[in-house]
């Protein structure tokens, strides 16, 4: 299309249609089809094409649509289908429906006039009160509709059972994910469950495949797993990053880890890893993979090289400057890598199923107090080496004794106290102080419970009773 010509120019989400006039001539790529770039006429030709030979060549003698499933390549892309598929097939809507997570909403278009005057159109989204689930269910068991259209949504793990065509309208680079996508016809059927939503099919013998984007599969490739290195802990893939490993598999592994550790941050774990990274830990997983995808690294290359099909040197400098640039947010930062590598090991517990307890005796315990002092020595020195570093304790050191602190600068300090290698809680900290009768309202049972450990080299287990458990509420009031 060359310069000057106006194009209509849409919004994917609102779909409002613009007119625009073309500074330079207008090119595009087979692969930006029906995502950057929308032919119309393209997608109304394979439907056209696909009506007219679906009773002669596809199903012969025929007169009912079989039960279809379209694959789309996105959201916007399986909107313009369901649009053309009613009116090249002129059967209304409940002969085609659109099935996607974004199904149930609708777009309103109401006219209004702008301060200048102009009439505008003010587009909103709202809830039809459609599910997916109900047209899933209606496509399945009903007779209507007889065309969904999707995107992944009826992918995998989908049961369509009268289902006589699948269609696929995108490409697939994956042979396992095309595998699934093509299982949604292999499903059995009894005739007269198929008869009942298809009245002029006899049996299910076969289902058909339509390609209308040149689908082979010796250009698909097997998905690898993105976690390649199940043997080597999650801090030793920190510290190798740190030294200048990019190997693919060591990457991979490393962005695995760190999506499923970001799954399990609490929200003031993400803070603090937001903090300390100066993004989002999923930001920087997702940089990762896409530094590690073919595509993604093709992409790259043709944008640095102006390229259409840039050379292999070119795809590989593209993919090296990618994979850097992805790392660096690890492998510089130790104090993000030592901060993840703690908030991983405080969400993990050490399970003993082999060591076997007997209890030894039972008694006054002469260590308890020895063992007391060791832990309040021991969370003094902390307080003392902290005072500068946790907001609590410099409040606690630079102002009257009596005046109060905020509830979310104790909690920032009893988070400091519970993270490895202390691994402190305030019940702890109290049972020591009370054995020492620090307190001013307990005094020290002295009692213990010892118990022999199975595995010689531990020492006996010593529990000491606690005579009142709400002392924790106190602990900044003894500092």
């Amino acid at each position: 299309m060359n310069a000057g010509f106006y194009i209509d120019k849409r919004d994917k989400l609102t779909r409002r249609v613009r007119w625009q006039q073309l500074d330079e001539d207008l090119s595009y790529a087979a692969n930006q089809l029906d995502r950057d770039v929308v032919a119309r006429d393209q997608i109304r030709t394979i439907i056209q094409t696909f009506r007219d030979r679906l009773f002669t060549e596809i199903f012969p003698g025929r007169t009912e649509v079989p039960k279809t499933l379209i694959f789309a390549k996105d959201d916007s892309h399986a909107d313009d289908v369901v649009q053309i598929l009613r009116k090249e097939f002129g059967k209304g809507n409940d002969f085609a429906q659109k099935i996607t997570y974004r199904t149930g909403t609708a777009r309103v278009v109401t006219k209004k006039k702008a301060a200048d005057g102009q009439e505008v159109e003010e587009i909103t989204w709202v809830n039809t009160g459609i599910k997916p689930e109900d047209l899933l269910s209606s496509f399945r068991n009903s007779y209507n509709p007889r065309i969904a259209v999707t995107v992944d949504m009826i992918a995998t793990g989908t049961d369509i059972r009268p289902l006589e065509i699948v269609f696929f309208m995108r490409t697939v680079r994956s042979r396992g994910f095309f595998e699934q996508m093509k299982g949604r016809g292999t499903r059995v059927i009894t005739p007269d469950d198929l008869q009942a939503v298809t009245p002029d099919a006899r049996w299910k013998t076969n289902f058909i495949i339509v390609d209308a984007v040149g689908l082979s599969e010796e250009e698909m490739s097997d998905m690898r797993p993105l976690e390649r290195k199940r043997t080597v802990s999650f801090e030793k893939l920190l510290e190798v990053v740190s030294f200048g490993n990019r190997e693919p598999d060591v990457l991979s592994s490393l962005a695995s880890r760190l999506a499923r550790l970001d799954r399990e941050l609490t929200d003031d774990d993400r803070k603090q890893v937001t903090e300390a990274a100066g993004q989002p830990l999923a930001q920087i997983t997702g940089r990762i993979v896409e530094a590690l995808d073919p595509d993604f690294q093709l992409e790259a290359a043709k944008k640095t090289s102006g390229a259409g099909e840039p050379s292999q040197d070119q795809i590989k400098q593209a993919a090296t400057k990618l994979i850097m640039e992805a790392a660096q947010p690890i492998a510089a930062n130790p104090n993000l890598r030592n901060r993840l590598v703690e908030i991983r090991r405080s969400y993990e517990q050490t399970i003993d199923t082999v060591s076997k307890d007997q209890l030894i005796s039972a008694g006054h315990d002469p260590a308890a107090k020895q063992k007391a002092q060791s832990i309040v020595q021991s969370f003094e020195q902390f307080i003392r080496e902290n005072k500068n570093e946790i907001t609590a304790l410099q409040i606690l050191y630079s102002r009257p004794y009596r005046q109060r602190v905020t509830l979310k600068q104790i909690d920032e300090l009893a988070k400091a106290i519970e993270r490895p290698p202390r691994a402190w809680t305030a019940d702890r900290l109290w049972q020591a102080y009370q054995a020492l009768n620090r307190s001013r309202d307990w005094s020290a049972s002295g009692q213990k419970i010892s118990f022999s450990h199975g595995a010689r080299e531990n020492p006996p287990l010593r529990i000491s009773p606690v005579t009142n458990s709400s002392a924790s509420s106190r602990l900044l009031s003894e500092l």
